[in-house]
């Protein structure tokens, strides 16, 4: 599910295939989408425009249902192997949008703090080069409602520098 141009400056990281994202065979493909083009503040034709807006998941294949409930994490062996020689081949990359823990977890590394929280609130830390935000899922609904300083701080902020970057 990589869609991506040398040409995008723009990359989004996210997860991995969701089930109607693996279904359908397009990224962001669900109500996450919707919330994630939101924030972007861009409609479906800039958001799938390879040549803007790359996207790539941690994981490349949808991991399955977790028997408790919801999806799998992403696969672990993906991003070590793929996302370096992948990342090489976009040259014009100004900023990367780290959706959600997996991401961050991988692109941050020890730089990142305690909780998901905690990194997406420290978001001026990692730039200009990287963005971390909550996954954009349903489940994210509550975390919103509990954290208004993401769409008052955050977002107006994510909008002006994909404005300047499109």
């Amino acid at each position: 599910m990589v869609r991506a141009e040398p040409s995008a400056r723009i990359l989004i990281i996210g997860q991995a295939p969701g089930t109607r994202v693996h279904e359908s065979g397009v990224p962001w493909d669900d109500k996450s989408g919707e919330r994630l083009r939101q924030w972007l503040d861009v409609d479906d034709d800039i958001f799938y425009d390879a040549s803007r807006i790359a996207i790539m998941p941690m994981g490349f294949c949808y991991p399955g249902r977790d028997p408790k409930g919801g999806d799998l994490p992403p696969r672990p062996e993906c991003a070590p192997e793929w996302h370096a020689p992948l990342r090489r081949q976009l040259p014009g990359i100004q900023l990367t949008l780290l959706v959600g823990s997996y991401a961050q977890a991988h692109y941050l590394g020890k730089t990142r703090k305690t909780t998901m929280t905690e990194t997406v609130r420290a978001w001026r830390d990692y730039g200009p080069e990287f963005l971390p935000t909550p996954h954009p899922s349903w489940r994210t609904t509550y975390w919103l409602k509990n954290n208004p300083w993401f769409e008052t701080e955050i977002i107006p902020e994510l909008r002006r520098k994909v404005v300047s970057l499109l």
